[in-house]
């Protein structure tokens, strides 16, 4: 059984950076490709971002590039997700997903999930 679990989230104020990781275990994590994805108060979980299993392609939400980097260790089974210049629309919860096919910015491609990460930012 493939598990995925988050951390690293928190309350931070606007304009500081975070670095989410996911921990994955039970699968082959260098054969799946990660993604983040959000879900905003209120709102539909949203893409931020995904990465193959070689960190050879990348693919980043509307809005998202720049801010936020994806990055994995397959010597660690981990996968991260670095946030800077945080702002408060950023608050949301953040979750972990893999995938064993290509990497992608829709849900339904991905089979495993995270529990999620709160990351609160504050004005």
């Amino acid at each position: 059984q493939v598990r995925l679990v988050e951390s690293g989230g928190g309350l931070v104020q606007a304009g500081g950076s975070l670095k989410l990781i996911c921990e994955v275990s039970g699968g082959t994590f260098s054969r799946y490709a990660m993604g983040w994805f959000r879900q905003a108060p209120g709102k539909e979980r949203e893409f931020v971002t995904s990465i193959g299993w070689n960190s050879g392609m990348r693919y980043y939400g509307d809005s998202m590039q720049g801010r936020f980097t994806i990055s994995r260790d397959n010597a660690k089974n981990t996968v991260y997700l670095q946030i800077d210049a945080l702002k408060v629309e950023d608050t949301a919860v953040y979750y972990c997903a893999g995938s064993r096919g290509a990497p992608s910015r829709y849900q339904r491609y991905f089979e495993f999930w995270g529990q999620g990460t709160q990351v609160t930012v504050s004005a």
